[in-house]
């Protein structure tokens, strides 16, 4: 379905396909059938898979094994620290200085050779399973499979260092920055001065079949944000007269109508959770009533270690995923009575991945089973349902939740940057009205 598009209104099914650094095709399907644009399209579906996979075989690291290495030559051999080792072609055998036997282990193990070039898919994964179950000569396998050669560093790495040290970029966001960029050192392979827009979408294919190949369609949301260090790194390098010429990986994702529209949870929605919020534990009923009441994000509500106080009102300062989110938000009447009298350390601790899965289970547990009803995004959709409804101007609104349509707005011109054009009281009033 990820290659399958329908006309508006009932039209006919084409499909689409782009190979990387190719040019985008289009070809109608002639019905208005699923079931037969599907036969139809089978074909060249299966082509385009073929040459991806073709694609990635030419850059998979595969495993050629060879013989034995010995950590020990065969012979006596005496340590530092007094003891010794007696080495067989297979084993090591070691004793204290007063010859008392104090350990065995084998001695080495295959040599492994990593080579670029590609083996029949089958071949291929079957040599990796046998290393990975050690049945490839005696001993242990030496090293994983990577996923593709290592990039080497060269002299444009000093772009992405600048760029981390310029905006004080630390922890995940650093790694994310990193991992892209080692993904263009190694997709592309030449200096950043000979890199073509080409190469861009070829950073981008990579990512969709990364995604593929671990069973995850990547959504072009996804892509652009994974894309983001590489070209504001570009940007900056551009900006201090580092690289001249255009920034040849801004606007590289394709336009794809795939952002999933997540709907809000409704009052019986609400009412199936209210009734069994016992059977989460008090960690995970916290962090639901955090997101349902304010309608921040999951990341946000991990982000709050602190309170702060003005006129009375008790309120955090959250969003760091835009600098449209960072804002005030108070605690909502029907939260504070579940919270510390005083916050100081981190609300929530753990991961916040698998807090997902568990409020997701919950929802099935309890019979919410709507595939566009999500844990985290229906509470926010939900928040910004019930202000609406309550009669909250637009700019109000956006400063409780963070929310932006990603154009310039007036009211964040004029004074409102992070919400602080509104009292506390007026956000309190406002909150109040999303309720749990």
């Amino acid at each position: 379905m990820r290659y399958l598009f329908q006309r508006q209104e009932g039209g006919n099914w084409y499909v689409r396909l782009q190979p990387p650094g190719g040019k985008l095709t289009e070809r109608s399907l002639g019905t208005p059938d699923l079931k037969a644009a599907e036969i139809a399209a089978a074909d060249l579906i299966k082509q385009h898979k073929a040459l991806m996979y073709q694609r990635r075989q030419a850059r998979v690291t595969t495993f050629v094994h060879k013989d034995w290495m010995h950590d020990y030559e065969p012979g006596l051999h005496t340590l530092p620290e007094g003891g010794h080792v007696m080495a067989t072609e297979t084993v090591l055998t070691f004793t204290d200085a007063a010859g008392k036997i104090t350990g065995t282990k084998p001695n080495g193990g295959p040599v492994i050779h990593l080579s670029g070039a590609p083996l029949p898919a089958a071949l291929e994964f079957q040599v990796f399973d046998d290393a990975m179950a050690g049945k490839i000569g005696e001993g242990p396998v030496r090293s994983e499979r990577p996923n593709f050669v290592a990039a080497k560093s060269g002299p444009d790495d000093a772009i992405l260092e600048t760029y981390l040290t310029h905006n004080g970029i630390t922890g995940i966001r650093e790694r994310q920055a990193r991992e892209v960029w080692r993904i263009f050192r190694t997709v592309v392979g030449k200096p950043l001065r000979e890199c073509t827009r080409e190469d861009g979408r070829a950073i981008v294919a990579y990512m969709v079949d990364e995604g593929e190949d671990n069973g995850r369609e990547a959504k072009s949301a996804t892509l652009r944000r994974r894309m983001v260090p590489l070209v504001a790194a570009v940007n900056l390098a551009i900006e201090e007269g580092k690289h001249k010429g255009i920034n040849p990986f801004a606007a590289c994702v394709p336009k794809r109508d795939d952002e999933d529209e997540r709907a809000p949870f409704d009052d019986e929605d609400m009412k199936k959770i209210r009734a069994n919020l016992r059977k989460l534990d008090k960690n995970d009923q916290l962090l639901l009533r955090v997101l349902a009441t304010t309608g921040m994000r999951r990341g946000e509500a991990f982000e709050i270690s602190s309170e702060k106080t003005e006129d009375g009102i008790r309120y955090c300062e959250v969003g760091t995923k835009t600098p449209q989110s960072r804002r005030r938000v108070p605690f909502p009447k029907a939260l504070l009575p579940y919270l510390p009298k005083k916050i100081t350390a981190p609300l929530f601790t753990g991961h916040k991945d698998s807090t997902g899965k568990r409020l997701g289970a919950f929802l099935r547990d309890i019979g919410i089973n709507d595939p566009d009803k999500a844990p985290m995004h229906s509470f926010r959709h939900r928040a910004a349902n019930r202000l609406r409804r309550a009669g909250v101007p637009e700019d109000l609104r956006e400063a409780i939740g963070g929310w932006a349509d990603g154009k310039k707005k007036i009211s964040r011109k004029y004074g409102n940057k992070h919400g602080r054009g509104f009292p506390l009281k007026m956000l309190k009033e406002a909150i109040n009205k999303i309720g749990f």
